[in-house]
């Protein structure tokens, strides 16, 4: 009897063993997690993308939620992409941390925002617990938050791609800007990027939607504040190029515009004047190559609608007001290059 025992628990020693290291080769080898949102009957998309904003609703932030939900119900909204530093000022201190429900459940309540909200983690949300927005603590207080650091959103005719952003930029590790970060889940920087590179452009080459976008929180071209990404120009880029990305989604700059890319189909679309913007210092007359399609200084935020030719990017102000708006075909945007 003992020697059954001793080789039972042997065998299921082995079997543990074994589906450790089977659990740790998915895990590093692993695609990036997939949400499903299908599209309407009509086959088209809509969402609307905000960032910046988490300011217990100062900073107009209440009025721009408010813009949100009634232009939300005018295009028939499907989600929300949130393109990061969703708290301020140094994210959420805990998964139990007030701020969450003040900046996000009590701002935006229009029925139309009743949607699931997709978000990225900014520079900001990792001054803080850079984990408590990951945790599903907070999807049991609000359902609509989905916030992962990276991963894909497949709507049928769009995917998705949400990149984390934060680890790629070098400053941050040197806190020369006076901040600390909380890299728990980034022990090394060159090791991160690269298996998240690794997965992402896995993710686009296996991709058969009509529309690829990417979404980060920093931007890859911008003439705002803090202005081009050196080391997303140098290390997302040419993967986006390589894999017939449409559309980068920004935030981190307190504003709103379009940008073209010069050498590829690719549009820069920043949209992260959720809450404090009108900084000032962009002069966009003096400061306007000919790539840019559209810049504003001030608060508010931006739709999107995708059907399987077309695409139409609306950007409004604080008082939902359109101030730019971009129509293009599919075959319009990769032949003007």
């Amino acid at each position: 009897m003992d020697s059954r025992r001793s080789l039972m628990s042997a065998s299921a020693a082995n079997l543990c063993l074994v589906l450790c290291i089977f659990v740790t080769v998915v895990v590093s080898n692993g695609e990036l997690q997939r949400f499903i949102e299908p599209a309407k009957s009509d086959g088209s998309v809509s969402f609307i993308t905000i960032g910046d904003w988490g300011r217990r609703g100062s900073f107009n932030q209440s009025i721009v939620a408010y813009q949100m939900g009634r232009i939300g119900e005018k295009i028939g909204l499907d989600f929300v992409v949130s393109t990061g530093d969703n708290f301020y000022d140094n994210g959420l201190f805990s998964e139990h941390d007030p701020n969450f429900q003040q900046s996000f459940s009590n701002i935006y309540t229009a029925p139309s925002l009743q949607k699931q909200w997709y978000s990225v983690l900014g520079n900001h949300d990792y001054r803080g617990d850079s984990e408590a927005q990951l945790s599903s603590v907070l999807r049991e207080i609000d359902s609509r938050w989905v916030c992962l650091r990276s991963f894909v959103v497949d709507a049928e005719l769009v995917e998705i791609f949400f990149v984390d952003t934060t680890p790629f930029v070098k400053e941050y590790y040197t806190e020369e800007d006076g901040h600390t970060y909380d890299w728990r889940a980034v022990p090394s920087r060159n090791s991160y990027v690269k298996s998240l590179l690794r997965d992402l452009e896995g993710s686009l080459k296996r991709s058969k939607a009509t529309w690829k976008i990417v979404v980060g929180h920093h931007a890859i071209r911008s003439i705002g504040h803090h202005g081009d990404t050196k080391e997303l120009n140098e290390e997302l880029l040419p993967i986006m190029k390589a894999n017939g990305v449409d559309l980068y989604m920004n935030g981190h700059d307190h504003c709103l515009q379009h940008i073209s890319d010069e050498h590829s189909p690719i549009q820069f679309l920043t949209s992260g004047a959720g809450s404090k913007a009108w900084r000032g210092d962009i002069n966009p007359v003096t400061n306007n190559p000919k790539s840019v399609r559209f810049y504003y200084d001030g608060q508010g935020f931006m739709s999107a609608r995708f059907t399987h030719s077309d695409a139409e990017i609306v950007y409004y102000d604080v008082f939902g007001e359109v101030l730019h708006k971009w129509v293009t075909s599919k075959q319009t945007l990769h032949s003007s290059v």
